[in-house]
């Protein structure tokens, strides 16, 4: 390790404990007695006080005993409280009355919070939708389910969920600022899940460990229960939800400021908790695409992830010599633009508490009937940038850089979320990389009943641009007024040496999300030196407004119909600097959404692109010119009630000089077995460019996927995820097994192999191959 790691480590430690105390001092001065904005606590034994829209404040019960967690409700306990009955149906009919009923119960000791529901449906296991198994899988949520939702610091707009299946599939995920999931937040917790005559019940143990929290014995927080019937397309909640927030089914929960309350809550004496994750991997390794080549290198290694509890609601992570080998490679994408594509993060580290670092994206919690501002089209590229995009540590393009440790601080104090990120990376002269520390202080307050005002400072102290550093620094501010109104707005700046251009973004962002109207409007601007090296920037050197509204009425004389929703959308690129013209794209589209979830849709986009120089787009090089084409859009998605599922479409039309003509099959999903599924993902792309000599004109895009998912319990699955990519000629296999042996601790293995090929189906070369196995295991102290 370099003088230069250990003096940003350490620095960073001495960050975390400094701001330990005075953090804590503010808490202490911020705590208190907490005003409940629902209806008065429920008096004497009961448990709700439901007040329809008004609210509702419901009760948990202390259980003498440790509830055993089988998914039987049969410990005394359940016959001593009552069960929470009033429950309210949101989709289709709302304010409704829900075809089937749920009873639940919320209970605690001085170890864990519980929460147990019986899950009455007259269908019997043949009529529910339960084909999942995997832990925090996407199709979880098209399974027929029980979620709850703690807000526990009863802010209004930051949650953790917990959800469960009939099968045993299980997630669980953090929502930041009313938005932005993390669905890949994993707590220790138990769950299990039972079937008894005419239903299924669920129990849950979620440890006070695993829950971050007020200080303070009497609790109170915000929760809501969600319910789903897919085969009718029902949504069910504690909390009543106007159709333009639950109109979604999912979307429903990410309004924290209208869950219900809970009181009762008794947490036991705050402790500094400990965990300690060390690990241990081996395996080998070949690349043929080196120089020099490696074939079968053997390896093997330590380390270490450390997470302490300064408060019952600040955080630190450290780790060191991470590694992240365990995880699934890419999905293979298809582009047809000039700008570079984004890959989401998939490291645990990384992931974990991400949420508090979002910067000027604001919630997600908008209303039904469809999407919100479009107006770029497919071709006008000028989404924001991310100012913290983690994937810029660790990696280089797309090779691993060692990351020899850092730490993380994380939480709330009062009003304020607080977050601090500091890395160092090794140097790794194959790949170009310098010895480099990444450095991110985030800090937000709260405002108002939902929106807030923030600030955001990254600094990376080797660049990529030149000898020296890179910093990034920006406020943003979200404004969530009434109940669909929102208005997003941020400004950010870099420091490059040996830039001289505009280093400055900005954009405002104004939407109404109503379940009939809709629409936004915004502005943003992109500097041509803005360059956030620990960020993302898809395109620079422009300013582009956008304009969306939509139509989406409900017509209850065709019975067939849930919503048709008519939009339309403009977005226009302009050269920062120049003032000309780059892009514009208008479009309209239909979509129809059908009683049985299933859902239909048309569209036509005319798009403008002005090329100042010959640019390189699907492999072609397009000569620099002004270009005018339009093409049409067909989709139709079969709904999760089906045992194959998925979202058909086909695109045909001009493109560029020429023409394309697209099919896809997106999200699909073939249930073999409850445990077993395969999810075939295709995108073929003719492109036909005649005026081009090379390759005859034809630029043809193929991606085919394929995964495959055996669960063995909802603790242990084998996957396999096969590519194959026209564009690189490579065919892809990447195989994992991943077993939770005890809560938080997991074994992996893995093996990966890259080939070269020319034609699908025919093997031309090994390019590259790994073998992992990988364990590590949680002490918590």
């Amino acid at each position: 390790m370099s003088v230069r790691s250990l003096v940003s480590l350490s620095t960073l430690g001495t960050i975390l404990v400094a701001s330990a105390g005075p953090l804590m001092a503010a808490q202490e001065a911020n705590g208190g007695r907490i005003e409940i904005d629902d209806p008065p606590p429920p008096a004497g034994d009961a448990v709700i006080n439901q007040a329809g829209r008004d609210g509702a404040t419901v009760r948990a019960f202390r259980v003498d005993e440790p509830l055993e967690i089988d998914g039987v409700i049969e410990e005394p306990f359940y016959s001593r409280v009552a069960p929470i009955t009033e429950f309210v149906q949101g989709v289709p009919v709302e304010d409704g009355e829900p075809s089937e009923l749920t009873e639940l119960w919320f209970g605690f000791d001085d170890e864990n919070v519980y929460v147990s529901a019986k899950v009455w449906d007259r269908a019997g296991p043949d009529g529910w939708i339960a084909n999942e198994m995997r832990r925090d899988a996407a199709q979880l949520r098209s399974n027929d389910h029980l979620a709850v939702f703690f807000d526990t610091f009863y802010d209004r707009r930051n949650a953790i969920g917990l959800s469960a299946t009939a099968i045993g599939g299980f997630s669980d995920f953090q929502i930041t600022n009313e938005g932005n999931p993390n669905m890949d937040w994993n707590p220790v917790w138990e769950n299990q899940s039972a079937l008894f005559d005419g239903g299924w019940s669920i129990e849950m143990a979620i440890p006070f460990k695993s829950l971050r929290y007020r200080p303070g014995r009497e609790q109170v927080w915000g929760v809501q229960i969600r319910r789903t019937v897919l085969r009718r397309n029902e949504w069910i909640f504690l909390r009543a939800l106007p159709l333009s927030v639950g109109g979604g089914g999912t979307s429903g929960t990410f309004r924290v400021s209208m869950y219900a309350t809970l009181v009762g809550i008794e947490a036991p004496p705050p402790s500094r908790n400990l965990e300690v994750k060390p690990y241990g991997i081996a395996g080998a390794r070949t690349d043929l695409s080196v120089d020099p080549e490696i074939s079968n290198d053997g390896y093997a290694d330590v380390g270490l992830d450390v997470k302490y509890g300064i408060t019952e609601n600040l955080t630190a992570d450290f780790t060191y010599n991470t590694d992240f080998a365990q995880v699934e490679v890419d999905e293979q994408q298809v582009n047809l633009t000039r700008f570079s594509l984004f890959f989401p993060e998939k490291r645990e580290f990384f992931l974990e508490g991400r949420g508090i670092f979002n910067f000027g994206v604001g919630g997600s919690s908008g209303g039904g009937g469809g999407g919100g501002g479009g107006g770029q089209g497919g071709f006008g590229g000028g989404s924001a940038p991310t100012l913290f995009y983690s994937r810029q540590i660790g990696l280089q393009g797309s090779e691993p850089v060692p990351i020899i440790g850092g730490g993380r601080l994380t939480g709330k104090v009062g009003s304020f979320d607080v977050g601090a990120l500091s890395i160092q990376t090794d140097d790794a002269p194959t790949v170009g990389a310098e010895s480099t520390n990444f450095t991110v202080l985030r800090l937000r307050r709260d405002l108002l009943a939902r929106s807030s005002v923030g600030v955001l400072f990254e600094n990376r102290s080797q660049s990529t641009q030149s000898a020296g550093s890179n910093q990034a620094y920006g406020a943003d501010a979200s404004f969530a007024f009434f109940e669909n109104v929102n208005l997003v707005t941020y400004y950010a700046k870099t420091e490059t040496d040996g830039l001289t251009g505009n280093e400055e973004s900005y954009q405002g962002r104004f939407s109404y999300t109503g379940d009939e109207w809709g629409g936004s409007a915004g502005h943003l601007l992109v500097g041509d030196d803005f360059n956030p090296e620990i960020g993302f920037v898809r395109r620079k050197g422009f300013r582009q407004s956008t304009l969306f509204g939509r139509y989406s009425p409900r017509p209850e004389s065709i019975d067939w119909i849930r919503q048709l929703t008519l939009s339309g959308d403009l977005g226009y690129t302009e050269n920062e600097r120049r003032g000309f013209v780059e892009s514009r794209a208008r479009g309209g589209q239909l979509q129809v959404e059908l009683e049985n979830s299933d859902n239909f849709g048309l569209g036509v986009t005319d798009n403008y692109e002005n090329l100042i120089e010959d640019t390189r787009i699907s492999g072609a090089t397009i000569p620099a010119g002004r270009y005018s084409f339009t093409d049409a859009q067909v989709s139709y998605n079969f709904g999760p009630q089906r045992r194959v599922s998925g979202r058909v479409s086909l695109r045909w039309g001009s493109f560029f000089a020429g023409s394309v003509t697209s099919l896809g099959l997106g999200n699909g999903l073939v249930e073999v077995l409850p445990q077993l599924s395969l999810e075939p993902s295709i995108e073929f792309n003719w492109i036909d460019l005649p005026d081009l000599q090379e390759s005859a004109g034809q630029f043809n895009q193929h991606v085919v996927r394929t995964r495959m998912t055996y669960g063995l319990s909802p603790r242990m699955f084998v996957s396999g995820l096969v590519q194959y990519n026209s564009g690189s000629d490579t065919v892809s296999g990447n195989f994992r097994l991943r077993w939770e042996w005890a809560p938080g601790s997991e074994l992996f293995i893995v093996y990966t192999e890259d080939r070269d090929t020319d034609v699908l189906g025919r093997w031309s070369g090994l390019s590259n191959r790994g073998f992992v196995i990988k364990i590590n295991r949680l002490l918590r102290i």
